[in-house]
């Protein structure tokens, strides 16, 4: 299975950032950002960060995965002055601000957007980590790899959760 943790278990007791898109609407995501449109990442923003934090980190997870949770994204080193992500970031390992991103379930690097089979709607979890510092792992870096490096270094979080039925 493709890592089952839950990101609470990860950030327990930490305060919390406020995480939102403006591409949402009621709480849906758009088609565009899905696998019935063109596959780009959502836009995203958040809140500042506690004192101390050095980096930001980044999954999405499809709770309701026939295999416990599947990973849609892994993104991690986001420069700790961003407040936000554009829609669309490239699907590459390494992006221009220094920021990584991780392989997903699909053995892809960057973002994959919701694609649920069969008629049910399902739910994604967008977390974001507030990091007491950068990670020392290399772009293309797995889910499980990287809740192992962030454990002891998060200093707050936020999530988001997007609805998405074909």
């Amino acid at each position: 299975m493709a890592g089952c943790r839950s990101s609470a278990s990860i950030a327990e007791g930490k305060p919390t950032l406020s995480l939102t898109s403006s591409s949402f609407q009621n709480g849906k995501i758009p088609k565009q950002s899905t696998c019935d449109g063109g596959d780009i990442s959502p836009e995203l923003a958040w809140s500042a960060p506690p004192a101390g934090a050095r980096s930001f980190a980044l999954t999405v997870v499809d709770l309701d995965s026939l295999f416990g949770s599947f990973t849609h994204w892994v993104l991690y080193d986001l420069p700790i002055d961003a407040r936000e992500l554009p829609g669309s970031v490239p699907k590459q390992e390494q992006l221009p601000d220094g920021s990584k991103q991780g392989r997903n379930d699909f053995d892809r690097a960057g973002y994959r957007g919701p694609c649920p089979p069969g008629k049910p709607g399902h739910r994604y979890v967008f977390t974001l980590y507030a990091l007491d510092s950068k990670l020392d792992l290399a772009p293309g870096a797995t889910r499980k790899q990287l809740e192992e490096a962030i454990k002891g270094h998060v200093l707050a979080h936020g999530e988001l959760i997007g609805r998405y039925q074909h």
